[in-house]
């Protein structure tokens, strides 16, 4: 029996939109002069927000030039790993509105946002060497999209104490957003303005919280764009987007609609498949120049990539989980897959340059920046002094690497160095983990004129590198079963655990408990 969906908000008439529409000017018209609160509209390029915005650019042009007093900020994030056509979109569109906002004297600033070099994604996948984003850590998220609006917003309320935020959110989009909406508006301060529960200081206003997917087409397709993009070809991206190349206007529960499009970033693991850039590619022969950059998003979603991880978590520990079946928690990419991913992404990033249509062969997949950081870690912190980056770039893009962050100090280690380490550790993993650690944490500290804190450093390295795999996973196992031998209060079993100097809590068993 098929389920019958009841939609959130039933049909209107065109009229009853066009009534809709006039009063929401009006409602934006007084909000926006009820006060010198700054606002901020989030736009992401989209047809939701691309409607958001141009209901109230068009609401303020209404306004006598006095009183557009205040400016409106327009903000969108630039992940780095964005849709590209979307991305080229945004870019333009931004582009586009700050030429027609001087010309029409629009008090609209917009802005594109990045996410700190630290937080790419690049920078932490390859250089950190944290994993694709699943659900149990999702780690893209917040670095990437959450905290570079936050710090914006946070800097408005600090220079003007207070800030309203204007957001694209309706509540036909699905009912858990439905629900959340209505939670937050049970506590509104004020009229239309709910409160944000992640910034004090700041109201959330969605002016088309109550409209429907087609309704918001409809307005797009029947007003003009007033910072002169094309409505309809926003309507033709997200129809390219869609599996079937339909984007009809919903009439009815069972009409596929373009609202099922869901662009964001290419490298997306948090979904089974990027529907979008598959259909894309799918309906337009001119966008098969995107096919590289599918592959690469498939090969990082598997399902279990255990073999591509350390058995450690990123700090050197052996962590364990599971119930019946206890295993070590997997740890970061291993060096060659960190190597390998960054090959990957170089040599799609030259192939795209050389494939694509000429308006998108200036494409960057991973800037300098990035790359700069990336080699920082793998030095500094990982301790990589063969500097593998430069040659994969070399191989890569045929082109030398050049780093923008000059080297304070050149290294006596390098790959020859690491060669001849390889050699003497006869390909033990372990053994040549631990002495690259040795030797670069002496290195690093070797030239200073204080080295407090050496000691420390390189009992460190031994705490996570003295031990072969299997021997840090037994001592894990061992670690674990005293812990509860202690909270159980099983002094045999505390005895025969001790016996092997297991550390708990930092010191020796047997010299903390006697």
């Amino acid at each position: 029996m098929t389920e019958i969906q009841i939609p959130l908000f039933p049909p209107r008439s065109i009229t009853e939109l066009v009534e809709d529409i006039e009063k929401l000017t009006q409602e934006i018209q007084e909000l926006y002069c009820l006060d010198e609160i700054p606002w901020i509209i989030g736009y992401s390029g989209g047809k939701d927000s691309t409607a958001v915005l141009q209901l109230i650019w068009n609401a303020i042009a209404k306004l006598p030039s006095e009183k557009r007093h205040k400016v409106i900020n327009v903000i969108s994030t630039d992940t780095r790993v964005e849709n590209p056509i979307v991305s080229a979109w945004v870019r333009n569109s931004i582009n586009r509105m700050e030429v027609a906002a001087r010309s029409q004297n629009i008090p609209i600033a917009p802005r594109l946002l990045y996410p700190a070099t630290k937080d790419t994604f690049w920078v932490n996948l390859i250089g950190k060497g944290y994993p694709a984003p699943r659900h149990g850590f999702r780690w893209c998220t917040d670095r990437m999209k959450i905290q570079p609006v936050n710090h914006f917003i946070r800097e408005t309320i600090r220079v003007y104490g207070e800030t309203i935020v204007v957001l694209g959110t309706r509540k036909d989009e699905s009912t858990q957003r439905a629900a959340t909406m209505n939670k937050y508006e049970l506590g509104r301060v004020r009229a239309h303005l709910s409160p944000n529960k992640r910034l004090p200081n700041s109201l959330i206003y969605s002016p088309i919280e109550n409209w429907r997917n087609d309704e918001v087409w409809i307005y797009l397709n029947q007003c003009p764009n007033p910072w002169n993009n094309s409505n309809k070809d926003l309507f033709t991206m997200y129809r390219g987007a869609t599996a079937d190349n339909e984007c009809p206007l919903v009439v009815d529960t069972s009409t596929p609609s373009c609202g099922d499009s869901r662009f964001g970033c290419w490298v997306c693991t948090m979904v089974n498949k990027d529907k979008s850039m598959e259909a894309m590619i799918q309906n337009d022969e001119e966008k098969e120049w995107m096919q590289p950059l599918l592959d690469i998003r498939n090969e990082l979603d598997v399902a279990d990539d255990r073999d591509k991880r350390d058995f450690r978590r990123i700090y050197g520990r052996v962590e364990l989980f599971g119930k019946e079946k206890i295993e070590p928690i997997p740890g970061p990419y291993r060096k060659e897959w960190r190597e390998h991913w960054l090959r990957r992404v170089l040599e799609a990033q030259t192939k795209i340059r050389q494939t694509a249509p000429p308006e998108m062969r200036d494409i960057t997949l991973i800037t300098s920046e990035e790359l700069s950081e990336i080699r920082r870690i793998w030095l500094e912190e990982k301790h990589e002094f063969d500097d593998s980056l430069p040659q994969i770039y070399q191989e890569a893009t045929g082109e030398p690497f050049e780093d923008i962050r000059p080297r304070s100090e050149r290294t006596v280690l390098g790959s020859d160095e690491w060669s001849v380490l390889q050699e003497i550790c006869n390909d033990d993993e372990m053994h040549l983990e631990l002495m690259r650690k040795l030797l670069d944490t002496e290195r690093q500290v070797y030239a200073k004129s204080r080295r407090s804190g050496v000691f420390e450093k390189l009992e460190r390295c031994f705490d996570s590198s003295s031990r072969s795999k299997e021997e840090a996973i037994q001592n894990a196992h061992e670690k674990r079963d005293l812990k509860i031998a202690v909270q159980e209060g099983d002094l045999n079993r505390i005895k025969q655990l001790t016996w092997a100097g297991i550390k708990f809590g930092g010191n020796n068993v047997n010299e903390a408990d006697g």
